[in-house]
């Protein structure tokens, strides 16, 4: 196979850039000319900026990258992202509104110096853990483009895959952005509760919904954290590909060098086990089971560990249901153009006591104190990312189902990824394996609070021992 500009990892397309060997525009243009070409058929991105992206690039070369962590290299956002100019893709509900005032994150990302090359796909609001937005493309799995990329960031999941962008920003409120990563067979961060200023999760109903990374490699997810948390650079002597490491780049540093030995956890169970019909795929319980191996051969300590999840599907289906209350359409025109899972939402969390919010709040908040504790005496906390392999496209919705069985469908392919919400942990997905399908197989690891430099140590331990860098979907490598 000969090489091609996007095999390059996100580091090295920086690091070309600071060299001279490209330029931002080269790196740009090859990948637009990709979403062009290769694009149609998966559903990846909503909408290409390619008129702006260009006249960056150029910006860039012109000036030089300077400070900015990520300067010149192209990257993709979530079209949930308020960006100035652009129609807001969140909902039919804004198909004409064009954004006056970009939003943190669009400001965040610019901060940063990359490039971006439009907006991924995402279903409306990012409500559901798949990405099929109605009157629109679905966004295809790479591996298989009869299955979903997941969701709600599955378009993010499935560029980044394809090579369509060497990484992307998603935003994870219940399992976002680590379900599109293991179903697409890429790494996926949900960073801690306000790790990330400009989308860490005080905005939102019960702190769930975080910004994080979408990347190929370990160290291009880390690389992209380290952006997100200080975006407008920091202080250094040589480039990310040549010098990483040291107090200015934390995540950085721990993902590349990928040492140390912690005390990890093995998850039993799951906290949705009494209320669904929770069944692991067989070829996902051994990407555990290898992991767990793994992680034995390389002397970390491992340990079997429980959740108290008695309250949990009660308490997270009133929050889901209460968040969707402030989607803002209130006339009956309005909620007309809502999709019908987005307005049975809407109308049951607008229909909720507020004395029944509040109580699921406090219980959010106890079962935090409670996860934690219990999580306290390991480093990390292993377990499946999904329970099942990569859905087809339509199954959630077949046989007419409404919001309850969309939602019972939505746990029982993840129910190990909405409590790491709550909990306000961070947590990363890595590709391990394959299911028995053939699907790419994603196990998380989920750490303290403010303990994402342990989980992408082990993280890039893992990625040394199984390789899977090196494995693309071949449709579009």
């Amino acid at each position: 196979m000969a090489f091609s500009l996007h095999q390059l990892t996100a580091q090295e397309q920086w690091d070309w850039i600071r060299r001279g060997d490209a330029t931002s525009l080269e790196l740009v243009q090859h990948h637009l000319d990709r979403i062009e070409r290769l694009d149609p058929a998966l559903g990846a991105f909503a909408r290409v900026d390619r008129d702006a992206a260009l006249a960056t690039a150029a910006a860039v070369d012109e000036a030089g990258q300077g400070a900015a962590p990520l300067g010149g290299v192209p990257i993709a956002e979530k079209e949930l992202v308020r960006r100035v100019g652009a129609v807001w893709g969140a909902s039919r509900l804004f198909a004409d509104e064009v954004v006056a005032e970009s939003d943190e994150v669009a400001a965040a990302t610019d901060a940063t110096g990359a490039v971006v090359l439009g907006a991924t796909t995402a279903p409306e609001f990012g409500l559901t853990g798949f990405t099929e937005p109605a009157g629109r493309p679905p966004a295809r799995n790479p591996w298989d483009l009869q299955t979903g990329a997941g969701g709600s960031s599955g378009g993010a999941a499935a560029a980044v895959a394809a090579g369509l962008a060497p990484f992307a920003v998603g935003s994870d409120g219940g399992g976002s952005i680590r379900i599109p990563a293991a179903w697409c067979g890429v790494v996926g961060i949900k960073p801690s509760r306000g790790r990330v200023p400009a989308q860490g999760g005080q905005g939102s109903l019960a702190g769930l919904v975080t910004a994080g990374p979408i990347a190929r490699t370990v160290a291009d997810a880390a690389m992209l954290l380290d952006a997100l948390v200080r975006p407008h650079g920091r202080t250094r002597s040589a480039g990310y590909a040549t010098a990483p490491g040291g107090e200015d780049e934390p995540f950085l540093g721990e993902a590349v060098r990928g040492e140390g030995r912690y005390s990890v956890g093995v998850l039993e169970g799951s906290v949705w086990d009494d209320a669904v019909d929770v069944r692991l795929d067989a070829g996902i319980a051994a990407a555990v089971e290898r992991t767990s191996g793994l992680l034995d051969v390389l002397g970390h300590g491992l340990e079997p560990v429980r959740l108290p999840g008695e309250a949990y599907p009660e308490f997270f289906r009133v929050l889901w249901q209460a968040g969707a209350a402030t989607i803002p359409a209130r006339t009956d025109a309005q909620l007309a153009r809502l999709e019908p899972y987005t307005r049975e939402l809407v109308e049951r969390g607008r229909a909720l006591p507020a004395e029944r919010v509040v109580a699921a709040l406090l219980a959010a908040a106890a079962f935090e104190r409670r996860t934690i504790a219990a999580f306290a005496p390991f480093d990390a906390v292993l377990t499946p990312t999904t329970a099942l392999p990569p859905r087809p496209i339509g199954w959630y919705a077949e046989d007419g189902a409404g919001a309850d069985a969309e939602f019972d469908r939505q746990v029982q392919a993840a129910p190990y990824t909405s409590f790491v919400n709550v909990a306000g942990l961070p947590a990363i997905t890595v590709p391990i394996g394959a299911t028995d399908e053939g699907a790419p197989s994603g196990v998380q690891l989920i750490g303290r609070p403010g303990g994402e430099a342990a989980l992408l140590a082990i993280a890039r331990q893992l990625e040394r021992r199984v390789g899977w860098a090196r494995r693309h979907p071949p449709a579009f490598w």
